[in-house]
């Protein structure tokens, strides 16, 4: 299953949207309103929203100014969501979201739309950057 966010526009440069995605304590200005747990350790991060499991994510990938990947901890839910990084101009940078998942048919249907909902809102709240 994959889902693409909007491609967002920030006026920052791209080296400091980059650093900014490193830390992972910043993915929790990101997080919906809703948000019942956000934990960092190390190179991941724990979080929880309504109605869902505690979810961890682990710093998978990162190239310099351009991608900064994340996927789950577990195995029983493999995904990643990367966040792609692309210079328009000295001080503009564009972001866009990509969630790829490996689900069974069922699970998909389940979590499509949740899923949806979580990456529109986490590239809105990039855009506020």
């Amino acid at each position: 299953m994959n889902i693409n966010g909007n491609t967002v526009t920030i006026e920052k440069p791209t080296e400091e949207v980059f650093t900014f995605f490193t830390d992972l304590k910043n993915f929790e200005g990101l997080m919906p309103e809703n948000i019942q747990k956000f934990e960092v350790d190390g190179d991941s991060f724990i979080f929880g929203l309504p109605g869902m499991p505690e979810i961890r994510l682990v710093l998978k990938e990162k190239t310099e100014f351009s991608n900064i990947t994340l996927g789950a901890a577990s195995s029983k839910l493999p995904f990643t969501l990367a966040a792609d990084i692309n210079e328009v101009s000295e001080n503009k940078t564009e972001v866009s979201l990509k969630f790829n998942g490996d689900f069974n048919a069922m699970m998909s249907m389940m979590i499509k739309k949740p899923l949806t909902k979580f990456v529109d809102t986490l590239t809105e709240n990039i855009g506020k950057l």
